[in-house]
């Protein structure tokens, strides 16, 4: 049996904690510790925390210029269409603006920046029996316009 590691959580520098803990929470997170004005944890499904928050070094802070390194984005995964579109529609009612979305054939995907400027992506995965592959079977990701209105038009009645 070989062991692999997962992804277990993101640590993130941010400038003002509850500017952050409340974008967090619009993805879907929900707060489950809180170090007063320092550090705070939130997780989904009862997991202790995905996402952890601190201003340590960072209170009142920005954002590295362009051209640093530095993270990329984060990447969320949410378990269907419905799920993704939900989201997706709470993000934009509260006014982020997008910064890209693409279809990847293995995935549907959608782009913005959290408040510190830090890359988020939202997405979620076909089936892999659905998956893009050359004649030998590799996988041959894409990179494709995603159709945002018809992703929006999958919101469950509730989540609007």
């Amino acid at each position: 049996m070989s062991a692999h590691p997962t992804v277990g959580h993101i640590h993130l520098r941010v400038a003002d904690l509850d500017r952050s803990i409340a974008f967090y929470e619009l993805l879907g997170f929900t707060l489950t510790q809180r170090y007063g004005t320092q550090a705070a944890f939130l997780g989904a499904g009862g997991y202790h925390h995905h996402v952890a928050l601190n201003t340590w070094d960072s209170a009142g802070g920005m954002p590295p210029p362009r051209g640093h390194t530095g993270l990329y984005h984060t990447a969320f995964l949410y378990p269907d269409r419905p799920a993704l579109a939900a989201v997706l529609q709470r993000v934009l009612d509260a006014g982020v603006t997008l910064t890209g979305a693409a279809d990847h054939g293995v995935s549907e995907a959608v782009y913005f920046n959290d408040p510190d400027g830090n890359g988020v992506e939202i997405y979620r995965d076909r089936p892999d029996k659905d998956w893009p592959r050359d004649a030998l079977g590799q996988l041959e990701m894409v990179n494709r316009p995603l159709d945002v209105p018809a992703l929006l038009a999958e919101v469950p009645a509730q989540a609007s």
